[in-house]
């Protein structure tokens, strides 16, 4: 670090990125120029902001010269578009000054660790937080490495030593307010809770309490489940699990369909936190004993996004699984879902035949749910009346009239489909084909001029015949109205950000059955990034296998060949197997070979 260096300045950064050409000598000039009144802009405009929102205060800070430098969209000379970023200058100011920088992942610190050393207004007036901590030291992230008298007074309250990395005020305040927000919202919420509350198990439980007795609207109840809310949507997670053990109580996320770890609270906490859930979800709140479905339609960033609850009785508790739909997610075009060019105009002509049934094949998670909606979204239009019958709905959509099971009181996916036939539609959306009598009337709909699209639960797209065989519908009605089948798997995509080339080793190449070459294959990985939290994999694209029921496989099907020949048929129409499409995207950088194991097994 300089010696002579006591303060950060708009012209030091400035200098850093001039030498490190992130910026040009033109920007430079003017952000110099202009630099002191942004910053008092800026300041006033910050201070505009500090009010009380909801149920969480946003205070006031001061800009810093990053503020101001990241306010001009400064484009990096030479990059193709790309922005400088609040990362990619502290990461230069690190650099610079020779302290380690460090990008602040929520999924990887300790919640205790950051929020049980520093109180909450040192750490948000001075901008450090502690990051990592042994018997000898402690780590403490800061965004000015010139604040000393913050680092000094922290290394006269503590007995340890002091090691300090550089990290983004943005990654350092966003942590100071999630951390911190739930933490003492946790905290606070126990140290009003009963101390004799037990639910070791359920066996324990000798009295339920009633809605009155269960304060749901405490403020730091309220404040717990806002903060586990909007951490959840800013890690892009696409499920809540929020489990009771003997002792305590855990929370994970799902981020590309993997899950992580993320804390643990109290158990006392645990009854009020899932009350106030049931609460903000229509659920009864009393009831604990059965297992319980609701739904809460939310804000987040401008966009709507609605949350599905599931409620279960477990060994120690009432656990609770929040489904998070994002419409970004569940609407996407249908170009954008993985489809080669062969087999997107394949599904396209589907879709776009006036009846008949279209079935999409895969296991839990494979994203069947986003094709489906996907292509009602596209089908959508003022002339064309689309009707769902879905367990539960997944999305409610004003362009689609959607109909959700309710088994107790008679409504179900059979007597449904009869009831809808009566209503006009054009096309029908079943969620899924689970018996004789759901798959006779979704014949029954696509032979009297109706789409149909649905799901079957099986592993590729031929013994979708087979299923529907077994379930009693003769062949000649298969022939009649299967228009085809898409059997579908998710594989992580390659975070772009870390991605690395090596050379595919023989076992691999052996054992995928690719075709020797003496050139062999480069294949791609991901290192592990700050981007995509080091897991080496950001977002997910689809793997397909699509088959046409054309005239041919009609007439096999007819004459009862069997599977096996009908999948050789399909082949040779030039049908792609989901595992020559999950090699094809490794083979292209798109995913890993870890990946496309997963889809064709080991």
């Amino acid at each position: 670090m300089p010696a002579e260096k006591t303060s950060l300045t708009i012209e030091f950064l400035l200098d850093i990125l001039l030498k490190k050409c992130l910026i040009s000598k033109e920007k430079f000039s003017d952000i110099l120029v202009k630099g002191s009144s942004q910053l008092i802009r800026l300041q006033k405009m910050l201070e505009g902001t500090s009010y009380r929102k909801g149920s969480r205060y946003l205070y006031p800070e001061a800009v810093s010269p990053t503020d101001v430098i990241m306010s001009f969209n400064i484009e990096i000379p030479d990059s193709g578009g790309k922005i400088l970023t609040e990362d990619r200058i502290t990461q230069s100011l690190a650099e610079e000054v020779n302290i380690p920088y460090k990008k602040l992942d929520p999924l990887k610190l300790d919640i205790d660790i950051v929020t049980s050393h520093i109180p909450r207004a040192f750490a948000q007036k001075h901008l450090v937080v502690p990051v990592e901590a042994t018997a000898t030291a402690l780590t403490v992230a800061v965004a000015d490495p010139f604040n000393l008298e913050a680092i000094e007074s922290f290394q006269k309250t503590k007995k340890v030593d002091i090691r300090i990395v550089l990290s983004s005020k943005g990654d350092i305040l966003k942590i100071v307010r999630e951390f911190y927000g739930f933490h003492s919202s946790v905290i606070a919420a126990q140290k009003e809770l009963m101390p004799n509350v037990d639910i070791g198990n359920l066996e324990q439980y000798v009295r339920l309490k009633g809605p009155k007795e269960i304060d749901a609207t405490d403020q730091h109840i309220v404040n717990a489940v806002e903060y586990l809310l909007q951490y959840a949507f800013d890690q892009r997670a696409s499920d809540i699990h929020i489990e009771p053990k003997r002792d305590y109580s855990t929370v994970r996320l799902r981020i590309d369909g993997i899950l992580h770890y993320i804390h643990n609270i109290p158990k006392q906490v645990h009854p009020p936190i899932v009350s106030r859930i049931k609460m903000l979800s229509r659920m009864d709140i009393a009831e604990k004993r059965r297992p319980q479905d609701g739904r809460i339609k939310t804000n987040y960033h401008g966009k709507e996004i609605e949350l599905r609850i599931s409620t279960m009785p477990v060994a120690f508790g009432e656990k609770v699984v929040i489904r998070i739909f994002d419409p970004e997610i569940l609407f996407q075009e249908l170009d954008q879902l993985g489809f080669y060019p062969r087999e997107y105009q394949l599904y396209s002509s589907f879709i776009n035949r006036s009846n008949g049934i279209i079935l999409i094949t895969g296991p839990t998670g494979s994203g069947k749910t986003t094709t489906l909606y996907s292509s009602l979204k596209l089908l959508s239009s003022p002339e064309i009346n689309i009707v769902t019958i879905e367990d539960p709905i997944e999305m409610v959509m004003e362009e689609f009239n959607q109909i959700g099971v309710q088994s107790n009181i008679g409504i179900t996916f059979a007597n449904s489909i009869r009831t809808i036939l009566r209503q006009d539609p054009d096309i029908i959306m079943v969620g899924e084909i689970r018996d004789k009598e759901t798959a006779e009337n979704a014949v029954q709909a696509a032979l009297t001029g109706h789409l149909v699209l649905s799901t079957l639960h099986t592993n590729d797209a031929p013994s979708a015949i087979t299923r529907l065989l077994d379930l009693g519908i003769p062949a000649f009605l298969i022939s009649s109205t299967l228009i085809g089948v898409v059997a579908q798997r998710l594989v992580r995509k390659i975070c772009q950000n870390c991605i690395r080339e090596r050379p595919m080793r023989k076992e691999e190449m052996e054992f995928l059955k690719l075709k020797q070459r003496q050139e062999g294959y480069k294949i791609r990985y991901g290192e592990g990034c700050t981007d995509c939290r080091g897991t080496g994999y950001k977002g997910r694209t689809g793997a397909f296998e699509i088959m046409d029921v054309n005239d041919k496989i009609k007439s096999a099907l007819t004459e009862g060949a069997a599977l096996s020949a009908i999948q050789d048929m399909a082949r040779s129409e030039g049908m792609t197997a989901l595992r020559e499409s999950a090699i094809r995207k490794m083979l292209e950088g798109i995913t890993t070979y870890e990946e496309v194991i997963g889809v064709i097994g080991s």
